[in-house]
């Protein structure tokens, strides 16, 4: 009769130690996931960063997302795009084609994006969400705001879409390792969206 006690009772201390052992299990699985969710929202709602001025090469591999903000006489201004690294290329009439459409980034086009009118480059823009694009000269280069900001690189451009194009003189500068798109204020109402990588810089003006 002892026996059989001594044996029940060890069943169930067993049972009881896999329920919590199990229990604990289920707990810290729970908990992983949750954190894993919240890593993963947090990421997918902007992951963005803006692209400092950088002389020297760096250690990141391919083309990060960049983003550069301001705002300017009421109006908030966004540039989203790919920012490439130099990596000791030939960046000029190499990695990039004088002449031909360029997405001014990489991937996916380089998105402008503003909350209300402002002018560029001399030219009025009504508020909206556009595809900024370039067409980098030795002299000269052209750039173009498109209604089709949803593609990937300029596989779909269609200047049928184009809603501004303005030549704009490139400027030279010192190195800028990683592409970086900025917008410098000079006032209230006016300032200039500025373009940077290798030893060019591409001033375009807001306001005036």
């Amino acid at each position: 009769m002892i026996s059989r006690i001594t044996s029940t009772a060890g069943i169930l201390c067993l049972s009881l130690v896999f329920f919590s052992c199990t229990q604990n299990a289920e707990v810290q699985q729970t908990q992983e996931k949750d954190t894993t969710s919240s890593i993963s929202t947090k990421v997918e709602v902007d992951d963005a960063v803006t692209i400092k001025e950088q002389s020297e090469p760096d250690t990141i591999k391919g083309s990060i997302k960049a983003v550069a903000k301001e705002k300017m006489a009421g109006v908030n201004i966004t540039v989203r795009y790919h920012s490439p690294a130099v990596r000791k290329r030939v960046i000029w009439g190499g990695l990039v084609a004088y002449n031909q459409v360029w997405v001014t980034g990489a991937h996916s086009a380089t998105t402008f994006e503003i909350d209300g009118p402002i002018r560029l480059g001399g030219k009025e823009v009504p508020a909206g969400k556009y595809a900024l694009f370039t067409i980098p000269g030795e002299k000269e280069w052209t750039v173009i705001l498109n209604k089709n900001w949803e593609q990937h690189l300029a596989d779909e451009y269609n200047d049928a879409d184009d809603i501004m194009r303005i030549s704009v003189k490139p400027q030279q500068a010192p190195h800028q390792e990683r592409l970086r798109y900025a917008i410098q204020s000079a006032g209230a109402d006016k300032g200039t969206l500025v373009i940077h990588w290798d030893r060019l810089r591409i001033p375009i003006s807001i306001g005036q």
